[in-house]
């Protein structure tokens, strides 16, 4: 080993969420290829479907979107203008505010949302078999403790 590739020393809860954090972009990187491969048939992408999915409930803003997903609003703003070309997306005039448009679903982009989200809960099932829901509960729970202490205000970290 190499002299800087000797770690520095950590706590043990240090070390352990440095192995959360490595093993969480692995899954990321996973979950996308997964996510590709699972909305393909319907000219999706995982980018394309987690825009769409930000607007599911209620039409956003491409920055509300961006904050609400925790993306780079330029990569939002790219995406919605593809959605939007392909007959996904509408955008709507915001009585918020004159010059950000509200992103919405068109009839299309509700009934596409509509047939993956029925695949997806097939995947998700079979994904999930044979794992306890408590345990995932706790690895939810543990990573948006871990989310909140990096996007809120630093008070006693």
């Amino acid at each position: 080993m190499k002299e800087w590739q000797t770690a520095p020393k950590r706590t043990q809860s240090g070390e352990e969420t440095t192995r959360l954090i490595l093993e969480t972009f692995r899954f990321h990187g996973a979950l996308l290829a997964a996510g590709d491969e699972l909305t393909r048939e319907f000219g999706l992408t995982s980018a394309r479907w987690q825009v769409l999915g930000a607007v599911w409930d209620d039409p956003r803003t491409v920055s509300g979107i961006a904050r609400f997903m925790g993306l780079a609003r330029q990569s939002v703003q790219r995406t919605v203008q593809r959605l939007e070309k392909d007959g996904f997306i509408k955008l709507q005039d915001n009585p918020d505010h004159a010059r950000a448009r509200l992103v919405a679903l068109t009839k299309n982009g509700e009934t596409t949302l509509q047939e993956l989200s029925k695949k997806q809960a097939d995947w998700v099932s079979d994904l999930s078999n044979g794992i306890e829901p408590v345990n995932i509960r706790i690895g939810v729970g543990i990573m948006r403790g871990l989310t909140n202490r990096l996007t809120e205000p630093e008070e006693d970290i």
